[in-house]
């Protein structure tokens, strides 16, 4: 199943912009890991896709959802701690928790339409760090493989890991969807090994290619996503 939004790129250009708000929880006395934040966010943008309230035809946000999924497909995530947080944990959104991390994720809204609570925010400086080099992931467990030689902020990468994530699931069956959702979306963001990278770029494995609005140059490949439901029909 690919995405059900076909529109060439100056449709979507020309179509009503809306941005998916994600929230990091970075308190000062103790950050989260790079890493489990990164794979948070985009287990966090997988909850929302699968979230009732998103895909029932009557759902409170299925429209915001169809709408931002019309046009670019933009996520900006912005960083909380204390009073912070839970002024933003007071709007209407999903909280999605790893092994320490914190996101939370909201319907879209107008580009320019953030509420205020969320607009005060800062979204340049997020920087976290993970204290050793993360495992191997787990046999037969989705990976979102980081481009090596593109450098991010943990926000963007962040971002870049939900994209990933959202192309995965838009090109998954609903049997392999259903079932990714039941385990609770397991998954793992590792930066590929450069000698990997060349050859999962040129799969047919879901590409995120970044628009080029912050931090990178537009084009930039950033995201493979490899999940094993995938890997036959994109041989």
């Amino acid at each position: 199943m690919t995405s059900p939004f076909q529109h060439s790129a100056a449709e979507r250009d020309a179509a009503p912009q809306f941005v998916l708000p994600l929230v990091v929880r970075i308190e000062r006395e103790a950050p989260p890991e790079r890493t489990d934040a990164l794979e948070t966010a985009a287990r966090a943008v997988l909850t929302l896709l699968s979230d009732e309230r998103a895909t029932a035809e009557d759902g409170e946000w299925a429209q915001p959802v169809h709408d931002w999924q019309d046009a670019r497909i933009r996520k900006v995530v912005r960083r909380a701690r204390g009073a912070e947080w839970r002024r933003a944990e007071a709007l209407p959104g999903i909280t999605v928790t790893g092994r320490a991390a914190e996101v939370r994720v909201y319907p879209p809204v107008p580009l320019d339409g953030w509420p205020k609570d969320l607009a005060k925010l800062q979204v340049s400086g997020t920087e976290l760090d993970d204290p050793a080099p993360p495992p191997p992931p787990a046999a037969a467990e989705p990976v979102l493989w980081l481009n090596p030689e593109v450098t991010m902020s943990a926000g963007k990468a962040m971002a870049q890991a939900g994209h990933g994530a959202q192309l995965a699931w838009w090109d998954l069956d609903a049997a392999a969807r259903a079932a990714w959702r039941a385990a609770g979306f397991p998954l793992a963001v590792r930066t590929a090994p450069p000698v990997d990278w060349p050859a999962l770029a040129s799969s047919a494995l879901p590409l995120v290619r970044d628009a080029g609005f912050t931090e990178i140059a537009p084009g930039s490949a950033t995201v493979v996503a490899d999940h094993p439901a995938l890997r036959s029909s994109h041989a």
